[in-house]
């Protein structure tokens, strides 16, 4: 059961990575939204906008693969962290009692939920038997 759960973990963050990385590359504008929104507008370059989406998506597809895991996992957790924080005021307050409705989105609340299973895959790396890397080191 834990292999299953893990490899189901893989696909869900790593879909999540490739659909992110989908939007920057093939709809800048959305990406440039969100970077204008959530990230105080740090990034102005839609060319810097393709090179990380593009980045997102093989970042992804290694991570459904189990490929490279052991450099792979830290960076999943880096990006999908950086998102998390991003969004901070809806993981506290994802009703808008604190920071009120306006400030907050309960859609991104599963964000910390997304985080967590990155730490559960670089936790349990040794028990993803169902991975490239594991077949690779057998």
């Amino acid at each position: 059961m834990k292999p299953l759960s893990l490899l189901l973990l893989r696909l869900s963050t790593g879909l999540l990575l490739s659909v992110w990385g989908y939007m920057k590359l093939f709809d800048p504008d959305s990406g440039q939204y969100v970077t204008d929104k959530y990230y105080m507008g740090f990034v102005q370059s839609e060319l810097i906008h393709q090179v990380w989406g593009a980045a997102e998506i093989l970042l992804g597809l290694l991570v459904i693969l189990g490929l490279w895991r052991t450099i792979v996992y830290p960076l999943q957790s880096v990006v999908l962290g950086i998102g998390a924080l991003a969004v901070w005021k809806s993981l506290i307050d994802p009703l808008g009692v604190l920071f009120g409705e306006a400030q907050v989105n309960i859609l991104f609340f599963p964000s910390s939920t997304v985080f967590f299973a990155t730490l559960v895959l670089l936790a349990f790396r040794a028990d993803d038997t169902l991975s490239i890397d594991s077949k690779r080191d057998t």
